[in-house]
């Protein structure tokens, strides 16, 4: 009775979004930090889990497992069977886990610009998934969606465990990411006699060529450089340390103005200062660059045309661990008016974050008011 009631309940047709909306939740109630130990290794679970489910779903569709209660096969082969109904059900769940995770941790490291792109491709499958249960016992889909949140684990955890942000990293994440998939399809396929080469090529082609675009993304500068992330960033008149903490000072803006943080725009030559805080795992040790960048306003004084134009690139070594990210500043002393901008940039030139402000002429003998925030 109590089994017959709970079947009929997960038949139910708004069950799918409850099972995605449940990975989406949870995610967010249990994921802390990208370089928390049992946040790893709930994902690892969701990635083995996920692959067991799928090897079970690949060899039912081949026919190496039955389908439904049998007669002749071991007790554990027989309750596999019995389940596969809830299979794509479990699937889903553990997809909308993996995709939702995977979107939290890239959208503090993604910025407004092509870095947007792989995060962007991210929330369209965490979306996606709500509706794929219909289609979660293809195989080459299925397949193809574990080379992705396999990919997105392993460019994610390599640079956490080491310490180190390289593309050699990223480059063997994606090689683990191809030949863990390729052993989940070697698993759908092991002890079936006569399988056409074809089909298994088939079968694992799309993942493979996918992980081959995403690798493409990658040197075309469209995925952001986690484990990095850009928390807090602004320009200021004055920037003084006092003990654990930093005063930011910035023109005080007026009475309306409650959510002004920063000098945007600045007005005066300076000297200007530009304040960010990085987020970096434990232990990771690497050198960010501040790029500053100049664009001439138009003839009218209307905001400038074209391109910027690199005046200086300024490295600080920072160093992780803290939850509000490596607080550091670099100061330029003369700025011409018009549109600047400062790009937080891993040594490769990969772009963390952006800093955009406008320097204006200062009109009269106005006294300068200053304001100020503590970070």
């Amino acid at each position: 009775m109590v089994v017959s009631r709970v079947k009929a309940v997960l038949d139910k047709p708004f069950m799918p979004a409850v099972f995605f909306l449940a990975g989406v939740t949870y995610d967010s109630v249990t994921l802390t930090r990208i370089d928390r130990l049992l946040d790893n290794l709930i994902l690892l679970l969701y990635l083995s889990l996920l692959g067991f489910l799928i090897v079970l779903v690949g060899r039912s569709s081949v026919g190496r497992m039955p389908d439904g209660p049998s007669t002749g096969v071991p007790p554990a082969l027989s309750m596999l069977g019995r389940a596969r109904p809830y299979y794509p059900m479990a699937i889903q769940f553990l997809l909308g886990g993996l995709f939702s995770a995977y979107a939290i941790f890239y959208l503090q490291s993604a910025s407004l610009s092509t870095t947007a792109i792989f995060f962007g491709v991210l929330v369209i499958l965490l979306m996606a998934n709500e509706f794929l249960r219909d289609r979660l016992s293809n195989l080459r889909l299925l397949v193809t969606l574990y080379a992705v949140v396999c990919f997105s684990f392993f460019t994610l955890f390599l640079p956490v465990i080491t310490g180190l942000m390289h593309w050699v990293l990223f480059l063997l994440g994606a090689v683990l990411s191809g030949l863990v998939t390729l052993r989940v399809v070697e698993l759908v396929y092991r002890g079936k006699p006569n399988v056409p080469r074809k089909e298994v090529v088939l079968t694992s082609l799309p993942a493979i060529a996918l992980i081959g675009v995403l690798i493409g993304f990658y040197f075309l500068n469209w995925i952001p450089p986690v484990p990095l992330s850009l928390k807090f960033g602004g320009t200021y008149h004055q920037i003084a340390k006092e003990q654990d903490r930093y005063r930011l000072s910035f023109e005080e803006g007026a009475w309306y103005q409650f959510w002004k943080r920063s000098d945007d725009p600045f007005r005066g030559e300076g000297p200007v200062s530009c304040f960010t805080a990085v987020f970096a795992p434990v232990n990771l040790t690497t050198t960010i660059y501040h790029h500053w960048q100049y664009r001439a306003f138009g003839q009218d004084g209307s905001r400038g045309a074209g391109a910027f134009r690199t005046t200086d690139r300024i490295p600080i070594p920072i160093s992780g661990g803290r939850e509000g990210g490596y607080r550091g500043y670099t100061t330029k002393q003369r700025l011409l008016p018009g549109d600047w901008q400062v790009d937080v940039e891993t040594t490769d030139g990969r772009l963390i974050g952006r800093v955009g402000f406008r320097v204006e002429e200062r009109s009269g003998d106005i006294p300068l008011e200053l304001d100020s925030i503590t970070y």
